[in-house]
């Protein structure tokens, strides 16, 4: 569509603005709670096994429902489906705040997390649809990608303030977020009819969701009893076979839930594939460095927010100055293996830490170095996500951000988890049980998930390194116009599987 017909073009910057509002919540709602478990342990009464179902909740309802939300948006409009996840986002939360049992909790968080895959994708299908002029697709980008990245460690500042007042608040605050946005959007939005809407996969939905809700309660549970409890064996297996299931599906169906030209794509592909290992590998620095900072050096959870600022800057500056000045000129092949490179260096440079260790030289300087990194590969992720894809297809190619960010997520909490305690007891056996050793054992314990983050980001770099491609990313009209010759060519290869089954 010409930026002339865009009804949306006067007021874009305005709906940059309420966008950016969302995304925010979504990405803060992520590990505010986090901050506030003790709090709301203490107060609702329930046991450390039970605590876990207060993030499991809200991740398997996420993670699970993305590509259907993303679909959602794609049949039924992104205005929609945007305000209806705020309000939706808003109501759950709402519930949650005012919970006073454990049950209503969890529930809560569930339907903040099935209300929160129907906003995500919506957010960045509409910009990457508002936004089509390569000047302003970049600072928009740069503006989403930052969010994304810092919104993390804004969560942790922010929810140490409000469980200092009452963990409530760590819920009731997404209604000064949703309620607003909702309201804007409603007034600055328009319905664009799609001349070619696709039709819902039903079968593909199906498999999809119960695929991604097994990988993702597969490692959940890794975390709690263990990488060989039957259970867990059987929900990863299972989810293996149902996700492989779905990719042979989608080759054949007349509207797939998930076209595979998106995914194949060697930049879409690549940024997926970087997501999902970068979140994997996030997690060595968001929970065992909070950890080390609160347990080890003796941070309040507002000083530990506070301490995470230095990498929010950093991811700020970089995000906006890549997707302005570097990569319509070099495209995302140099940024993100830089970007891993960078960020494997800086847990590398975390190792160093120790029990009587300094902030400002043992940990400052690898924040800043992360966000750098971290600006260096969100940015582009962000932005090729969508980059050529039909505007009937926006809506589930941006869930697939999302989509890899979870994933990445399970298996980063359940693998580095996991990899923490074995090693924090096995230091600890067979030596005095003093606070000293405790102390050093769970410092060993960090260490141990900082050299295995460091190991993955170094993977990224040569895996996207070797997928992703060389020069200035695709016009999008040339790239549009690639999609649609893949879609006569899925159709015709579709046709002849048809007629030789």
């Amino acid at each position: 569509m010409d930026a002339a017909e865009d009804p949306h073009y006067d007021r874009r910057w305005l709906i940059l603005g309420v966008i950016g509002i969302a995304q925010l919540m979504v990405v803060l709602d992520m590990t505010i709670v986090n901050i506030a478990l003790p709090s709301i342990q203490n107060d609702l009464g329930f046991s450390d096994e039970q605590r876990q179902w207060l993030i499991t909740a809200y991740a398997l309802a996420f993670g699970s429902l993305l590509l259907l939300g993303g679909r959602i948006s794609d049949l039924f409009g992104r205005k929609r489906a945007f305000v209806t996840g705020l309000l939706g986002f808003a109501v759950a939360s709402a519930i949650g705040g005012a919970a006073q049992s454990f049950g209503v909790l969890v529930g809560a968080r569930a339907l903040q997390g099935v209300f929160g895959a129907l906003l995500a994708p919506a957010a960045l299908s509409l910009l990457a649809t508002i936004f089509t002029t390569p000047s302003e697709r970049g600072k928009a980008f740069g503006v989403f990608g930052a969010i994304a990245g810092a919104g993390g460690a804004v969560g942790l500042l922010l929810g140490g303030a409000l469980t200092e007042l009452d963990w409530r608040w760590c819920l009731f605050v997404n209604l000064l977020f949703a309620i607003p946005a909702a309201i804007a959007a409603t007034g600055l939005l328009h319905r664009i009819p799609s001349p070619n809407r696709p039709k819902l996969d039903l079968p593909g939905t199906a498999i999809a969701t119960t695929g991604l809700l097994a990988l993702v309660y597969g490692f959940a549970r890794a975390e709690s009893s263990g990488w060989t409890d039957p259970v867990t064996l059987g929900l990863l297996a299972g989810s293996a076979v149902l996700l492989a299931g779905f990719v042979l599906l989608e080759r054949r169906v007349a509207n797939p839930l998930l076209p595979l030209r998106i995914v194949l794509d060697r930049n879409r592909g690549g940024g997926y594939l970087a997501m999902g290992m970068a979140a994997v590998g996030v997690f060595g620095v968001f929970i065992f460095l909070t950890y080390y900072l609160q347990q080890t050096l003796g941070f309040s959870p507002i000083e530990t927010g506070v301490a995470f600022m230095p990498m929010n800057l950093a991811i700020i500056i970089t995000a906006i100055t890549v997707n302005t000045r570097l990569l319509a000129r070099t495209g995302p092949r140099p940024l993100i293996p830089t970007g891993m490179v960078l960020a494997s260096v800086a847990m590398l440079l975390l190792t160093r830490t120790g029990v009587d260790s300094s902030y400002a030289s043992h940990v400052l300087p690898s924040l800043i170095m992360l966000g750098v990194g971290f600006g260096l590969t969100f940015a582009p992720v962000f932005s090729g996500a969508t980059e050529g894809v039909e505007p009937r297809d926006s809506g589930i190619a941006s869930a697939m951000v999302n989509t890899s960010q979870q994933v990445g997520g399970a298996v980063g909490t359940a693998l580095l988890s996991t990899l923490v305690v074995s090693a924090t007891t096995s230091f600890a056996e067979g030596k005095p049980q003093s606070a000293a050793v405790m102390a050093e054992a769970a410092v060993h314990g960090y260490h141990v998930a900082f050299w295995v983050s460091a190991g993955i980001f170094a993977l990224a770099a040569v895996v996207t390194g070797s997928l992703l491609r060389s020069g200035p990313p695709l016009s999008t009209l040339h790239a549009r116009e690639l999609a649609r010759e893949a879609d006569e060519r899925e159709a015709e290869e579709r046709e002849g599987v048809l007629v030789a089954g």
